[in-house]
């Protein structure tokens, strides 16, 4: 069930405002929109960095239940992270447990990261939901473009980052076809120690790079059978192009990010 909750590389189809939007657009602004969110300060500078992120999930058309999905994996991490900043961050004592004390400060704080971290992971998740991997190797290739003239190979690197983004979906489905196959074979990954736990995922870790192995040497036959000699005089059948749209998102970027500033 944990394995069917990653939606890390996952595409959505679709024609929302987000999905028309320049590929380009939606990495530039990505990154603005990460860092605003350690910019922010206040409960007013959140609260506005929380309504935009609601607001794309709801214009992006993709399912509330697949995007909630992507935090599944990550409650633990989150709960950990809030625990930590109540009992570590100094202030006005409400209760003590043993020799831990209990803050306001440090809900208030645990609170904020929290919502750091639901946020972050929240944007990052659109981006791939609403976004083809053929789009978003288009889209790091326009943008790595000037390295070219200190010899980055922007091509190179684009192509690597989505093939291994976009086998991550394909490697969980392989880990779960392994470990459903094992568990038929009487493997148990849920009782005993830690240590038993770990020896039980031997036989599913070894069958699992052999996987990816040899679809990794099928993918280079394959784009070696059609000729691919690297981004070298390369040409795009639909090239990318900005829009209204995308004047729009950056307009309206742009007076976010100044409001967010102005009140953090």
């Amino acid at each position: 069930m944990m394995l069917s909750d990653i939606t890390i590389g996952q595409y959505f189809p679709g024609s929302s405002i987000l999905h028309r939007l320049d590929p380009r657009t939606k990495v530039v602004l990505l990154f603005f929109y990460l860092v605003l969110i350690f910019l922010c300060k206040s409960a007013i500078s959140y609260a506005i960095v929380t309504v935009l992120t609601v607001t794309l999930m709801v214009l992006s058309k993709v399912p509330m239940r697949m995007m909630l999905r992507s935090l599944k994996p990550l409650w633990w991490i989150i709960l950990f992270t809030f625990v930590i900043h109540v009992f570590s961050t100094p202030g006005e004592e409400l209760a003590k447990i043993l020799f831990l004390s209990v803050t306001w400060e440090g809900i208030v704080e645990g609170f904020y990261i929290c919502l750091r971290l639901v946020l972050l992971i929240l944007l990052s998740s659109l981006l791939t939901f609403t976004t083809s991997p053929l789009k978003l190797t288009d889209a790091m290739e326009a943008l790595l473009a000037p390295g070219k003239r200190i010899g980055i190979p922007a091509h190179e690197l684009a192509m690597m980052m989505t093939i291994a983004l976009r086998f991550v979906p394909t490697l969980i489905q392989e880990t779960d076809r392994i470990m459903k196959a094992q568990q038929s074979r009487g493997a148990d990954f849920t009782d005993g120690s830690i240590m038993k736990r770990l020896r039980a995922f031997v036989p599913v870790l070894v069958p699992l790079f052999l996987s990816a192995f040899r679809r990794a040497d099928d993918l280079a036959m394959a784009m070696e059978a059609r000729c691919y000699r690297g981004g070298e005089g390369r040409t795009q059948m639909k090239a990318l192009r900005v829009t209204s749209i995308d004047y729009v998102a950056w307009g309206f970027s742009a007076v976010l990010i100044a409001a967010v500033l102005a009140l953090r």
